[in-house]
């Protein structure tokens, strides 16, 4: 799950005019970085293992059996590349899978129905069907409902932007699902933005939790044909008709740990993770392929080396971030219980991260001078590196999870194509889109910045408390978004 946003294009910002200046003995990482790049360029595993996974098991629903499997494939890789500690972290919650959906479109007061092909988003009701009269809202937007008499009816919303003015920034689904709720919709049709007949299905529900209305997504021409039929035609009828599975399943996180060799900085933790899972639509090759298999695959690298951190590393494997963050959470529960949330100093998520460029200061100005030093060192041994800085926060992938409890956390910038963008979540992500050269560069480049931070004398980002957590959110313009997907924690005030 990703919002395209926050990240997925690098964004450059201006860094600070201050340098930053690691201790004696730490500022050339340069010899390191050789090591590594040579190491990936020849030997790298991650473009052909996710290619086997693919071919092997398929899609990685949490809770299916394909799930299961993919969990013992990273499970068996990470032992395979000599992490003795290697372990599975079970954890169980109420899980979704689709079932069936129908969607029919009709005149008023006629029954000569229209059927639509149609796909369910996830963690909509175990059973619906509802009528209602259509209003269409555009993107979908706060400002969408103004005036409109939503109550009782079905909304019908873009996915992405279509028309909107320059610097409109746009909602995830869940959170337009959200909206709708709050405005007393019986029911969402999201319209897919891409060409093509694409049919788009990802979590109406950050939470995790079921939502109280049936959210289901067609395809642009589709929403195109339907929007002209209201013109001629107002006040059309539309009855969706779902069934899905609900029940408690059993999920596991694949953690492998890389213990910290410095008396001083040990018990400082860095995690680097990306999603197992995916839809069942595809085989899940982009979201999350790219981005957990080049976890497994700086793991293998930094063994294969021989290399060692001074804080201590967790490279995780999350299961169940499509439904919710699911995995990550489970992740951060644990840790509170025994005491160990306080030790994780920085997490790196790669979440559809694609053909490294540079890195996100994850909205921690702090971080830039780090960043920059680092991506300086890459660029003086591997002209091909482009060495772009950001500083923007994301949600809606795991990240956000730590993010929450104050913890610095951020993805690599890379890029993705538009092609491949299309097949966000829909039947087409597949193995063929993923680029040999462009996967190995996202592992290069972020084992570099892992081994940095891990051998840094200091991480200058510090865990925010409680408060600062929440101006950090209001800084970004991230509350709305927190507050619709009900994850806000700091009251109205």
């Amino acid at each position: 799950m990703r919002k395209f946003s926050l990240g997925i294009l690098a964004l450059s910002v201006t860094l600070f005019t201050s340098s930053f200046t690691p201790a004696q003995g730490e500022e050339d990482w340069k010899d390191v970085f050789k090591k590594i790049k040579e190491e990936v360029e020849l030997h790298s595993k991650a473009y052909s293992s996710l290619g086997d996974a693919c071919k092997t098991i398929g899609h990685r629903l949490t809770g299916s059996e394909k799930g299961k499997k993919a969990e013992e494939y990273a499970f068996r890789l990470l032992k395979e590349s000599g992490f003795k500690d290697t372990k599975f972290q079970g954890f169980q919650v109420e899980a979704w899978a689709r079932d069936t959906v129908t969607l029919s479109i009709a005149p008023p007061k006629s029954d000569d129905f229209r059927e639509v092909p149609v796909v369910s988003l996830a963690m909509t009701p175990v059973d619906a069907n509802i009528q209602g009269t259509i209003v269409d809202l555009g993107n979908g937007l706060d400002t969408d409902y103004v005036g409109k008499d939503i109550k009782g009816k079905v909304v019908l919303a873009n996915i992405g932007l279509l028309d909107a003015p320059s610097g409109t920034k746009n909602l995830h689904r869940s959170e337009k699902t959200a909206l709708a709720i709050q405005h007393g919709a019986i029911g969402v049709i999201f319209v897919n933005t891409v060409k093509g007949q694409v049919l788009l299905t990802g979590t109406a529900s950050v939470t995790g939790n079921l939502i109280s209305i049936p959210a289901v997504c067609i395809s642009l021409e589709n929403g195109t044909e339907i929007r002209n039929w209201m013109k001629d035609q107002p006040g059309l009828l539309s009855l969706i008709e779902m069934h899905n599975v609900s029940k408690p399943i059993k999920a596991r996180n694949v953690v492998a740990t890389l213990k910290g060799t410095s008396s001083k900085l040990r018990n400082e933790k860095i995690i680097i993770g990306g999603h197992l899972d995916s839809w069942d639509l595809a085989t899940g090759a982009i979201d999350n392929g790219i981005g957990s298999f080049s976890v497994l695959d700086v793991a293998r690298t930094f063994k294969a080396l021989g290399l060692s951190s001074k804080r201590t590393i967790e490279f995780v494997a999350f299961m169940g971030e499509e439904e919710g963050l699911l995995g990550s959470k489970a992740y951060v529960e644990r840790a509170k219980k025994v005491g160990a949330l306080d030790e994780v100093v920085y997490m790196i998520n790669l979440d559809m991260t694609n053909n490294v460029n540079g890195f996100n200061g994850g909205g921690r100005d702090e971080m830039l001078p780090l960043l920059k030093s680092i991506g300086d060192q890459i660029k003086a041994i591997d002209a091909d590196f482009g060495n772009q800085i950001a500083n923007e926060p994301g949600l809606h992938s795991d990240n956000q999870t730590f993010l929450m409890e104050g913890i610095p956390a951020a993805d690599p910038l890379g890029k993705l194509t538009r092609s491949v963008l299309d097949c966000y979540h829909a039947n087409c992500d597949d193995f063929s889109l993923v680029n040999k050269k462009e996967m190995e560069n996202t592992v290069k480049y972020t084992a570099m910045l892992l081994y940095a931070l891990g051998n840094a004398e200091r991480i200058p980002a510090k865990k925010l408390d409680f408060y600062s957590t929440k101006q950090f959110f209001i800084k970004h313009n991230l509350r709305h978004e927190l507050e619709l997907g009900n994850e806000w924690r700091w009251g109205n005030d």
